[in-house]
């Protein structure tokens, strides 16, 4: 299933609306509510089984999908202002709180993923800003994995020069909202 070429439009939803879906441990689809759907442009039979990537937006850092995939593989939660790609080509912005979810014997079978409306002025304020630094890192260099590195070396750097872990980057923005 190929995407489609960027339209520049950006899709909104509701406040009270939650995109919901479930990844298997590979990242493949197994659930996607009503909202996920609607947002995204694709019917459910189009997203089952499919890799989550397949809505994953060129202009999204691969540094901070490298940083989310440590979270979730270290058992722990996380937040994250993620920019998404619609079927047709549009975009959208969600703040994900991403899980693993667990079997009655605690082990991890997948993970969880609910989304909300970012707030606008945290996106284009800070967000924005941060993602665009991050992409040009990643495009500085010739080899993908090099600029994955560089970029999120490059995180890690921006975060500590304002003496604050990932969480409470995201805690503070989420006071914002």
């Amino acid at each position: 299933m190929s995407a489609s070429a960027l339209t520049g439009v950006e899709r909104h939803f509701s406040a009270d609306d939650v995109i919901v879906s479930k990844t298997d441990l590979k990242g493949r689809i197994t659930y996607a509510n009503r909202i996920f759907l609607e947002i995204s442009g694709y019917d459910e039979e189009e997203v089952l089984g499919q890799p989550h990537s397949l809505i994953r937006h060129p202009h999204m850092p691969r540094a901070v999908f490298a940083l989310l995939w440590d979270y979730l593989h270290a058992g722990r939660e996380i937040f994250a202002y993620v920019l998404n790609r619609a079927k047709g080509g549009d975009h959208y912005w969600v703040l994900a709180h991403v899980t693993p979810s667990h079997d009655p014997a605690g082990n991890v079978v997948g993970y969880h993923s609910n989304r909300r409306v970012g707030v606008p002025a945290v996106i284009r304020g800070t967000i924005e800003p941060l993602y665009a630094r991050l992409l040009e890192e990643e495009a500085r260099h010739h080899n993908r994995k090099e600029g994955l590195q560089a970029s999120s070396k490059l995180l890690s750097a921006i975060l500590k020069q304002a003496g604050e872990s990932y969480d409470s980057f995201i805690g503070k923005l989420l006071l914002q909202g």
